[in-house]
């Protein structure tokens, strides 16, 4: 569970930072730096909840770069993964990404996300799932 957070939040971070720019900057054809605005972690009972970044332990800010497909915490944390990006699509105006990760070495924590980043503004939105717990994120990404 505290993988899915960190990957969740770290993500999350890494796109979320808005600001006005050229066109193109959020189109996948420069890294970003995606910033965490707000979190929502939902349960299947319904229950949901705001939690900070700094509650899920992880990175306020990631990077997410289309080129390599990846998404790294910045700055860089000793000891953890890039996340890579699976599938990357332009539709409507916006830069969707997904993936999948599996987190902790023989623990059931993985995850599947997307992402959605306005290429007008850069502000995106994930949702996370794993198993009985849900996230929306809502951040806003910069060019790096």
């Amino acid at each position: 569970m505290k993988t899915l957070k960190f990957f969740i939040v770290t993500f999350v971070c890494a796109c979320l930072v808005s600001t006005v720019s050229y066109a193109g900057d959020y189109d996948g054809s420069k890294p970003l730096i995606f910033s965490v605005k707000t979190i929502l972690e939902c349960e299947p009972n319904g229950d949901s909840h705001i939690v900070t970044a700094e509650e899920m332990k992880v990175p306020n800010f990631l990077i997410v770069d289309c080129k390599k497909m990846t998404i790294s915490p910045f700055p860089p944390v000793p000891g953890r993964r890039d996340s890579v990006i699976k599938r990357m699509e332009r539709i409507d105006g916006k830069l969707i990404l997904q993936g999948a990760d599996d987190g902790i070495e023989n623990v059931r924590d993985g995850i599947g996300w997307t992402a959605s980043i306005s290429e007008d503004t850069g502000k995106a939105v994930v949702t996370a799932s794993g198993d009985d717990v849900g996230f929306v994120i809502f951040g806003a990404c910069i060019p790096r």
